[in-house]
């Protein structure tokens, strides 16, 4: 069973103590502009998988991240939401893994819950099992009048 969220309101998650950010509801809408993001096209051929996660995660963030609280610059001040803010702020590792967990994830743990069926012989259930024990002699068919 898929257990759906119908809210549309922008939330707000905490990622690290001191440091939250207001998220957009991650929609199917988002993630398709998020693989469209020109930073994505710009990897090379050779860009190995956490960089593309990464990449990835930039891509989701710059559209999602509505707002922020805790993020400073050097000298303590608040800075101003930025898409060159955004990015580097996911360059802090722990800040990365609460996003991901927190917010990227839902969406995959959406997308695995669709899928509860076993795999079928023909095709989309591949995997499944026989449970029940073959017949020993077939049954006999109806006589027809």
């Amino acid at each position: 069973m898929i257990r759906l969220n119908l809210s549309n309101s922008p939330e707000w998650l905490t990622l690290l103590p001191g440091l939250r950010i207001k998220v957009a509801p991650l929609t199917t809408a988002l993630m398709v502009a998020a693989r469209v993001d020109p930073a994505l096209a710009a990897r090379p051929e050779t860009a190995t998988t956490e960089e593309m996660a990464l990449a990835m995660a930039k891509a989701v963030a710059r559209l999602a991240v509505l707002d922020w609280e805790g993020v400073g610059d050097e000298q303590g001040e608040p800075l101003a939401l930025s898409s060159s803010g955004i990015d580097a702020l996911l360059e802090v590792w722990p800040v990365f893994e609460a996003f991901q967990s927190q917010y990227v994830a839902r969406g995959l743990m959406l997308d695995a819950e669709k899928n509860v069926f076993a795999p079928s012989p023909t095709g989309a259930s591949a995997g499944a099992t026989a449970t029940a024990r073959p017949v020993a002699d077939p049954a006999l068919t109806v006589r027809q009048n």
